[in-house]
């Protein structure tokens, strides 16, 4: 990433014999109207546009804001649709982020007036964009990822049991979870949600549905304005459980939307049959009595769907189940394995005595 940048030719010559022809409508090649009609828009100059106003202006809160759906949509870079498209390089936004952050450096070192938060925020930020790489060089080292285990002793976990009813729910942004509801319906409308809600989406359908990853991880890839296959099925793996050498992360909905949007600001504005309902119960609206219910005119089941299933159950399901596997001789081998093939070099810190 610290590589000088290849200067941008003038003009692209076109090979001989090849006819431009004409760019064809989605509806000629079989794609459906598309229903993103809040998504980015693409293109170079945007791409500059965003990067700009990113490292200047709105990623001051980066590093704290970035975690909520709500915040998130201004804080976080909003770059991934551009890296993934191609209309910026993930060496110019690196090296780009290195000038803001000497001159973070130097206006301290100065006495400039400057945001005390920026400092940590394009840390965090720049952190990010190595770990960018990390992942996509997993799937250069084994691209078989996109359609097994990344550690195969996890084959079978959840294969024979996948429920097409509770899929189907995840898919529609109706599952009983207003976080969980309002992130996919947001996917559904913008083609982009935040990565901590990204890892709750799949949490969810890998533990609380055990629900295998594989179709999950289509699913995803269809809606996400950003999809990079590199970081897509690394990320989806590690959400899973299913590489051996990551901590197990089982989201709790109804804690995401006490930490994330405590006002259900993000929750009503894509779940707007929850508008009436009070802030208390907002989290899991089906622990609201039948006649509040009525009166708020959200009654659970007919105006919102009931929780596909109970989160203590499941939570309490899949934390046995995952932990019993963990446990097995075969599986400790293969995580060697996979710790010694794709994880991270970075030596840790020395704790202070």
């Amino acid at each position: 990433m610290a590589e000088p940048l290849t200067e941008i030719p003038e003009r692209v010559e076109c090979p001989d014999r090849l006819a431009p022809g004409n760019m064809p409508d989605p509806q000629d090649v079989g794609l459906e109207e598309s229903t993103k009609l809040n998504a980015q828009k693409g293109g170079a100059k945007l791409a500059w546009e965003t990067m700009h106003s990113f490292l200047q202006e709105r990623g001051v809160g980066y590093r704290k804001e970035m975690s909520s759906p709500l915040t998130g949509e201004a804080s976080c870079s909003r770059l991934s649709p551009y890296l993934a498209w191609g209309n910026i390089s993930i060496r110019q936004v690196f090296q780009s982020t290195r000038d803001r952050i000497l001159d973070v450096r130097y206006a301290r070192e100065e006495g400039r007036a400057l945001d005390k938060r920026w400092a940590q925020s394009l840390s965090s930020f720049e952190g990010r964009l190595r770990w960018h790489c990390h992942f996509m060089q997993k799937f250069d080292d084994e691209p078989e990822i996109e359609f097994e285990n990344m550690n195969r002793a996890y084959d079978g976990l959840r294969e024979s049991e996948f429920r097409e009813d509770r899929f189907e729910a995840w898919c529609r942004g109706e599952t009983g979870y207003p976080m969980v509801d309002a992130c996919m319906r947001a996917l559904h409308q913008t083609g982009w949600i935040n990565f901590r809600m990204r890892a709750m989406l799949v949490s969810f359908a890998s533990y609380h549905l055990w629900l295998h990853w594989r179709q999950t991880a289509v699913f995803l890839a269809r809606h996400f304005l950003d999809y990079e296959p590199g970081i897509h099925f690394s990320q989806f793996q590690m959400q899973s459980g299913v590489t051996g050498i990551n901590t197990l992360r089982i989201y709790s909905p109804a804690k995401q939307v006490v930490d994330q949007d405590p006002e259900g600001e993000f929750l009503r504005r894509f779940c707007p049959e929850l508008e009436g309902v009070p802030k208390v119960y907002l989290a899991e609206p089906h622990r609201m009595s039948g006649a509040l219910q009525e009166k708020v005119g959200c009654q659970i089941g007919k105006d919102y769907p009931r929780p596909v299933v109970m989160h203590r159950e499941a939570y309490a399901m899949a934390r046995q189940r995952m932990g019993e596997i963990r446990k097995r001789p075969e599986v400790r081998a293969e995580s060697f394995r996979v710790q010694e093939r794709h994880g991270s070099r970075r030596r840790g810190r020395k704790r202070k005595r």
